[in-house]
Order: C-alpha cells, then sequence, then structure tokens
C-alpha cells in the first residue's frame, strides 16, 4: 500500500462526513456514511467494495447507501480548490514544524485539514458529537454483521473489537478541543511510523494549527456549502 493509499485510509473526518446527513433519522444510513473509513482504521488491509450491491434487508441497504454517499462527499472534497489549496498551505507551514520527523508533510497537510474541519464543525454548533453517537448506538450489531458479510468480508474480529473500542471511547469528544488536534495527528502518523514526532514536534504542530484554524474559521463553511450543492444537482 502506497503513501498516497495510506493517507486516505488513515482518514479521520468522521464528523464532516455526518455533516451531510445531520438531518437523517436512519442509523444504518449514518454509519454507512463513516463505515469506509471506519474498517480502514481497525484493519487497512480491509478492501471492500459494495457500491453495486442490493440486499433484501432495507437496513442492509441503508448502509450501502451511506457507504456510496461517502465515497460521493470524498471524490467533491478531495477535488474541492478549497482542499488543494489548503491542504497544501498547511504542508508548507508543517514542514519547518517537522524537521527530522519521517512523516511525510503532504500527509500531515491533508490529515490536519480534515481534523481542523471537524473541530470547526463541532466549536462552531453545526452539528454535536451526541447525535452522531447516538445513531452508532441506534445500529444493531446483526444488521452490520450481515452487511460486512454480504459485502465479502470473511474475517469481522478485528473490525467489531475496533469499533466496539470506537463507541466506548466516543474519543471524537476531543475534537472539540483545539489543543487535542495535534494529539489526535500523532495517534494517526503512529499507524504508518513508529515515532512520528518529539514533544518538540508536537508543540510546535499545534502551534501552526491553533493559528490555521483562526485562518479558516471565517470561510471554513465554503466547502460544505460547495459539496452540498454538487450532491443536489445529481
Amino acid at each position: 500500500m502506497g503513501l498516497k493509499d495510506q493517507c486516505r485510509g488513515a482518514t479521520m473526518n468522521f464528523l464532516s462526513h455526518f455533516y451531510f446527513d445531520r438531518e437523517s433519522d436512519n442509523c444504518y444510513h449514518i454509519l454507512g456514511t463513516i463505515l469506509p473509513d471506519l474498517l480502514k482504521n481497525a484493519d487497512k488491509t480491509i478492501v471492500l467494495h459494495p457500491e453495486k450491491l442490493h440486499h433484501t434487508d432495507d437496513a442492509v441497504n441503508s448502509l450501502i447507501k451511506g457507504w456510496n454517499k461517502h465515497l460521493e462527499v470524498d471524490r467533491y472534497f478531495h477535488s474541492a480548490d478549497f482542499f488543494l489549496h489548503h491542504s497544501h498551505e498547511l504542508k508548507k507551514l508543517l514542514l519547518p514544524a517537522i524537521e527530522g520527523s519521517p512523516v511525510k508533510p503532504f500527509f500531515l497537510g491533508h490529515i490536519a485539514l480534515e481534523l481542523i474541519l471537524d473541530n470547526l464543525l463541532l466549536t462552531t454548533q453545526k452539528i454535536t458529537v451526541d447525535d452522531f453517537y447516538d445513531h452508532l448506538d441506534g445500529c444493531e450489531i446483526m444488521v452490520i454483521d450481515e452487511f460486512l458479510t454480504f459485502a465479502g468480508l470473511k474475517d469481522n474480529t478485528r473490525f467489531f473489537k475496533f469499533y466496539e473500542e470506537f463507541k466506548k471511547h466516543r474519543y471524537l469528544y476531543t475534537y472539540a478541543e483545539t489543543q487535542q488536534i495535534a494529539y489526535a495527528l500523532k495517534r494517526i502518523c503512529m499507524r504508518i511510523w513508529k515515532d512520528p514526532f518529539t514533544p518538540q514536534h508536537e508543540a510546535a504542530i499545534n502551534k501552526v494549527l491553533v493559528s490555521y484554524r483562526e485562518t479558516l474559521m471565517s470561510n471554513y463553511m465554503s466547502v460544505f456549502e460547495e459539496i452540498e450543492g454538487k450532491l443536489k444537482e445529481e
């Protein structure tokens, strides 16, 4: 798996995906919108393509529909001028902050922007973490298991272990704390590099992220509005 694939696999913008379906009352659709990232975080070797599948169970089909929505949003987001510009700017600003680190700057710029956007959605009250976790808690394991089996996953042990921990620890609440963004970045990087940052790196990264968050504050919703417009055109 190349670094760009790892970058996609390590993405953590769960709340940005949730934003586009925040009005939905279908917990399986909501779970589907983050399931590609959950699976990659549980086990980066998992590769599923349920996009064109159709099941006899409406709940499983809702998961498939949510999965397809995730892919749609990612396609629009990663090709948006906003993403291309700001991930590049963050890469440049973070380069001196991580001097001597094995972490690739483009990787850091990509993930940092996604985490800042999640933070801004929370801190400006566009969404709530309570609503997000309420949806996940409403999904039955047997339905998720049926979806995974139907999609071709032969062993879901690692996924469900990760999924239960993900729900139990509810770490997305920490995304509302700007100082925690650098820590979240470190945890993501540790999945690829053993010792990604020194304490000095972390302090320097945090300084860049806090400052860049203020830069984005006034216009960050533009990318969400752009994507919503494209989704409505389809």
